[in-house]
């Protein structure tokens, strides 16, 4: 993409034409979340079950305690090696925000299908802390359209994302929301498939800031052309280097 080089001035009456477009689109961002925070419940009748590194625990034993829960459906089939590489980037996000949203009546729950000794195994290598469970031999995953038999695989088109798609995978990444209340009862309240998860994703909202944006140019243009498991980059991220921090380690 090509840029102008202007003056400080011009550039200062762009950005201030910009900004109202930004006003706009933060007010119907804002009505938007309104919206999805009215949208009608459903009870969740079904007893879900996981192994947990506790034991068995049920869907509400997930809430620890609070009325708010959001489940991460990460890709990571019985058999897999490792887990997804776009579920593991979104993953990445989850410990430094948890901090925060936990002292705010939300929980945070990963839930895969494989086996919980490789989740565990793989949560290690990661290094994260939140709390993963294993959906093994439950219809969890399934009944949130995050998992396909291989029946369904065969026949071509699968419901996802709320509308019949054409896959060849039998995992696809989605985030599902919940509410406890006081009496026990649970009830499904969002869930969001596909780009729709990608608002969680705070290393893209640092990145649209940049003149490059994503830079994902090919060849699946998305994340998958860039993004790594974060042991598997070829540069680790570095202590920072400027004068001022060394200056500040030396002290």
């Amino acid at each position: 993409m090509h840029h102008r080089i202007v003056s400080r001035h011009e550039w200062l009456d762009a950005r201030r034409r910009l900004l109202r477009k930004e006003r706009d689109v933060a007010a119907a961002l804002s009505k938007l979340t309104e919206e999805r925070r009215r949208l009608p419940w459903v009870r969740v009748e079904k007893r879900y079950e996981f192994d947990a590194p506790q034991g068995r625990c049920s869907l509400a034993d997930l809430f620890m305690g609070r009325s708010q829960l959001i489940v991460q459906h990460f890709m990571f089939a019985p058999g897999w090696q490792e887990g997804c590489v776009g579920c593991s980037f979104l993953a990445d996000h989850v410990d430094a925000a948890r901090l925060h949203f936990e002292h705010h009546d939300v929980s945070f729950a990963a839930v895969s299908r494989a086996p919980l000794a490789q989740l565990e195994a793989f949560k290690r290598r990661m290094g994260w802390r939140f709390c993963w469970v294993s959906s093994f031999g439950s219809d969890f995953n399934y009944d949130y359209h995050v998992s396909f038999t291989p029946e369904q695989v065969a026949q071509g088109r699968v419901d996802y994302n709320y509308d019949l798609r054409e896959l060849q995978n039998e995992e696809l990444p989605g985030i599902s929301v919940f509410h406890r209340d006081a009496d026990g009862a649970v009830h499904h309240t969002y869930s969001a498939y596909g780009q729709g998860t990608e608002l969680l994703l705070g290393a893209y909202n640092y990145l649209e800031l940049t003149p490059k944006g994503r830079n994902e140019t090919g060849p699946n243009f998305d994340l998958t052309d860039w993004v790594r498991h974060h042991d598997r980059y070829e540069q680790q991220p570095q202590a920072c280097g400027c004068a001022g921090c060394q200056e500040g380690d030396e002290s």
